[in-house]
């Protein structure tokens, strides 16, 4: 598509419905990645103050403040669902995810097996004395503690004793300035088993990002990024300390901090990096198997919050999955963020970012350049679309064409531009067929 001085060629488009004539308008909250990807967009407009937008990356506070006064154009999107934090919120996360469960298994008469992917979670203080039950029924199991609303591996703490929790049972553990709250009321947390067998790669911990975008809940509409990363602890992994964060947090927010960090590599490899590694190790099958296992976790996880999410045509959400793996393969769902870091920890981490976020405005289509029938969109893949995303496969051996379930695709090569240059020429080529039909 020929571009000029930063503009869309409107006059050989016109006409087609390809796209409006003027400007795609923005404003960011942010000032980091996402920011310079908008800015870089040809044919985007970034409007300050109270200026009319087309697409608006704000932040959870603003649209928590903004969403119930706010009417929106048909054309505007905007990031983030009004109560996104029923998958986000650590305590509502799982909470939902037991509701859902519970009903799948009502409605099957039997135990759905593919539910066991979070470690037995409780909320607390809510759910104190459950827990102490659990507790003493596995004497020797190690928990770990979380704040049900903070991130980046704030207020987390593990404990193999009772009396460990009893500065966070007396309430030591407040909001911050909330005068709302009651000095003895302790603050949210939740307490889970910790996976005290995780897979080690140099001897050392490691979870993986994911990158889902959800374009609609009803009908539910996912797209997942084929380019995450795995996250490494900076230190051996050992249970001989409890304490030391290093060996037990992946989050980079606390691994930054450690004495012998380095900022450029920023203790991460690839997706590809990972799986090429795990196939090396384990074979295709089984690291195949597994990664349709991590489809069935961003699956059953959005469905569990599908009928709470208030869904709204204009709203788009990208979460970040922190999954973690086992040292049988096996993976489980740890958090999901609404709002993953953006900001990058070196260049290789910057270029991923860039290229994820242009792809996510890609997917958005704000230009309607696209035909709607894409499967793949740069480095997203369709992974679900009001059901299974299927794909079509032509034997070589029958000449026959076949259907087959996709896989997630996480971790494969992505080559996202030489994609990006196909999909607009298909979508151009169908755009012109349809028009010449009608």
């Amino acid at each position: 598509m020929a571009l000029a001085k930063g503009k869309f060629s409107y006059g050989r488009l016109k006409g087609k419905g390809i796209i409006s004539d003027r400007e795609i308008r923005f404003k960011c909250i942010f000032q980091n990645t996402i920011l310079d990807v908008l800015r870089a967009r040809p044919g985007w407009q970034e409007v300050q103050g109270d200026g009319e937008w087309d697409l608006y990356w704000c932040d959870r506070e603003w649209l928590h403040a903004n969403y119930d006064n706010m009417f929106l154009q048909e054309h505007q999107k905007i990031l983030h669902f009004r109560n996104h934090y029923e998958l986000t919120r650590k305590n509502l996360m799982v909470k939902n995810l037991k509701r859902f469960r519970k009903q799948t298994d009502k409605e099957l008469g039997k135990a759905d097996q593919g539910w066991d992917f979070f470690p037995a979670t409780f909320e607390l203080p809510s759910e104190y004395h459950i827990f102490v039950e659990e507790f003493k029924r596995n004497p020797g199991m190690i928990w770990i503690m979380k704040p049900a609303a903070k991130s980046q591996g704030r207020g987390i703490f593990l404990f193999r004793k009772l009396k460990d929790i009893t500065d966070w049972k007396k309430g030591e553990y407040q909001p911050l300035a909330d005068p709302n709250v009651p000095k003895d009321i302790p603050e949210t947390y939740v307490v889970q088993r910790y996976i005290d067998n995780p897979y080690l790669i140099g001897g050392r911990k490691f979870d993986i990002r994911i990158y889902v975008l959800v374009l609609s809940f009803n009908p539910m509409k996912v797209w997942l990024y084929r380019g995450g990363f795995a996250r490494f602890s900076n230190s051996r992994f050992s249970l001989d300390s409890l304490e030391d964060t290093y060996i037990h947090l992946t989050n980079v927010a606390v691994q930054k901090t450690s004495p012998d960090y380095d900022p450029e590599k920023g203790c991460k490899w690839s997706a590809q990096q990972l799986r090429k590694y795990l196939v090396a190790r384990h074979g295709f099958n089984k690291v195949k198997n597994m990664f349709t296992a991590v489809d069935n976790i961003i699956i059953k996880s959005l469905h569990s919050v599908q009928k709470v999410i208030i869904n709204d045509k204009h709203c788009f959400e990208m979460y970040g999955y922190d999954i973690l793996l086992d040292d049988t393969l096996k993976p489980w769902l740890i958090e999901i963020n609404a709002s993953p870091s953006l900001t990058a920890s070196g260049q290789e981490d910057y270029d991923l970012k860039f290229g994820l976020l242009n792809d996510v405005l890609n997917v958005l289509d704000l230009e309607n350049r696209l035909s709607g029938k894409e499967k793949r969109i740069g480095g997203w893949d369709l992974l679900w679309d009001d059901g299974p995303v299927v794909i079509d496969e032509m034997s070589q051996e029958t000449g026959l064409t076949s259907y087959l379930r996709v896989n997630s695709f996480l971790g494969c090569q992505n080559t996202r531009k030489e994609q990006l240059r196909e999909t607009y020429s298909l979508a151009e080529a169908f755009k012109s067929a349809a028009s010449t039909h009608s």
